[in-house]
């Protein structure tokens, strides 16, 4: 299927099912947020769990952290996403299209392009030249303002005093003041108050690595992990939920020792590719891609993406990159405090005695949960012809979720809503609920619509109460992907979901 097919599919079934709704939707939406649905919210924590199993439950050598959006501001200025921290910012004057001009389609500078007006279909067709080697990403016009900085983080204010007051006051005793030198002054008076809002999690596992490394006595090579909201004050929003303005992040700063950042770059690109794989029914569609050189950030000495075959192609799901000893310093260079590593057993080259103290290179992981759970709608969105009640072909639409992933993990289904089946059906559900299981109570419509409305929603398992369980006490266990059925005990129902939830049985 053409991209936008898939996606608008995708966008449709979002909503419908209660995974994602556009943010604020009654008042028009919001561009670029969204909030998370009934199922998109437990898809959501299910991938977070997930990866912190995967990366804290799991290992000895990483422990978690928790830290506040807002933190000080010279968080920011030692990190440089004060200074260094923007984009690029064009509006087209065709179609006033707002795009980052480093992510503009590029073609070979002075080329005559062909646009539609106002970057409309039908509309009349123009020309032009790209004077600066690309075009608006929208109507392809070369009409386009000058690129202006812009930075990404939100900018709010901290403390009882009211900034907009203190501007008027400014002005009015700086009357003298225009143009770029008043700018200049604004923004002091601006930023006695500011704070911002967090763009991303990693700077305060840097902040608080002495005080994590002393107080639980961990020993270089060690991990700390995040996951948590980030803000980003993206120009270019696009993709659904692949790209925008306030997302979830999981990231892992890894603290090693200088010349071993090579080896653990390896180990942790191979770790975090597997564990996509894990959950994935098409691994293929996932790939690592080392950055090029002149893709490098100024503080790292290599990095790799796991990539995915998203519709309109491949692209970012998750950067590991090797950020050498760069936050650690520049955060000690800022505070006035030493943010470095004693090991005792090590010798020092230098005087060839025990002890040897030295700030650590870090290897970072960082993905996304929104994007992930973009991935994951993509991957298991499946289409396939199946008979109807009458024996006519239709299209069965199901979710292949990983079932330690989905929403529901099972969802009890009274075959008719009397002779007791209800109730009989409540009851495995109180037994689920209690078991610590989340699943669904469905006695709407036929028994195959229920089953195709969860095949939707990524319902790995549907457990119906009919006649015979009156009888034996059995109910009849189906299953997602190959509508598989058999009989099960209904005493035995929570152990054997849970027990293949653990195995991962589709």
């Amino acid at each position: 299927m053409a991209e936008p097919e898939v996606m608008q599919k995708i966008v449709s079934l979002a909503k419908r099912r209660g995974f994602v709704f556009q943010s604020s939707e009654i008042y028009g939406g919001l561009r670029s947020a969204y909030d998370y649905g009934p199922l998109g919210v437990e898809l959501k924590r299910n991938i977070v769990a997930e990866w912190w199993r995967a990366m804290v439950y799991e290992r000895e050598d990483i422990v978690g952290l928790d830290a506040a959006i807002i933190m000080h501001p010279k968080v920011w200025e030692a990190s440089g996403h004060l200074a260094g921290f923007s984009d690029p910012l064009v509006d087209c004057r065709n179609c006033k299209e707002r795009f980052r001009a480093d992510k503009a389609p590029k073609v070979a500078a002075g080329t005559e392009v062909s646009y539609q007006e106002g970057g409309k279909k039908g509309g009349k067709t123009l020309k032009g030249v790209a004077e600066r080697g690309y075009v608006c990403p929208n109507c392809g016009g070369g009409d386009l303002s000058d690129e202006r900085r812009f930075n990404l983080m939100f900018r709010s204010s901290i403390g009882p005093v009211d900034t907009i007051e203190e501007i008027a006051k400014y002005v009015e005793t700086h009357r003298d003041l225009e143009g770029g030198a008043l700018r200049e002054a604004l923004d002091g008076v601006i930023r006695q108050s500011a704070v911002y809002l967090r763009p991303e999690t990693a700077q305060a596992m840097f902040v608080q690595f002495l005080n994590v490394q002393e107080s639980l006595g961990m020993k270089v090579p060690f991990g700390i992990a995040q996951t948590g909201r980030s803000f980003r004050n993206e120009i270019t929003v696009e993709h659904f939920v692949f790209r925008s303005c306030e997302f979830d992040q999981m990231e892992m700063e890894f603290f090693c020792e200088p010349g071993s950042q090579a080896e653990w770059l390896k180990y942790w690109c191979e770790q975090r590719l597997a564990w996509y794989q894990r959950f994935a029914n098409h691994p293929e569609r996932l790939r690592l891609r080392q950055h090029h050189p002149d893709e490098l950030a100024h503080y790292a000495d290599d990095c790799y993406d796991v990539e995915y075959e998203y519709p309109w192609g491949w692209d970012e799901l998750e950067g590991i990159a090797s950020r050498t000893d760069y936050d650690l310093n520049k955060h000690a260079e800022h505070s006035g405090k030493k943010l470095s590593y004693f090991d005792p057993q090590k010798p020092n080259p230098e005087t060839g005695k025990p002890g040897l103290r030295y700030v650590p290179y870090v290897i970072e992981p960082a993905a996304g949960a929104t994007r992930t759970l973009l991935m994951l709608l993509l991957d298991a969105y499946h289409e396939e012809a199946v008979p109807d009640a009458k024996g006519e072909d239709a299209t069965r639409v199901v979710l292949k979720l990983h079932p330690r992933l989905a929403p529901y993990k099972a969802a009890v289904l009274p075959l008719v809503k009397k002779d007791g089946l209800p109730e009989i059906g409540h009851d495995i559900v109180k037994k689920f609920l209690q078991a610590g299981l989340f699943v669904s109570y469905d006695e709407q419509h036929a028994i195959g619509r229920r089953y195709r409305r969860h095949d939707e929603a990524g319902t790995p398992y549907c457990l119906t109460v009919d006649g015979q369980t009156k009888q034996d006490q059995t109910v009849t266990i189906r299953y997602r992907d190959d509508m598989r059925q058999e009989r099960i005990p209904i005493e035995r129902a929570v152990d054997v979901v849970r027990e293949k939830l653990q195995r991962g049985d589709r």
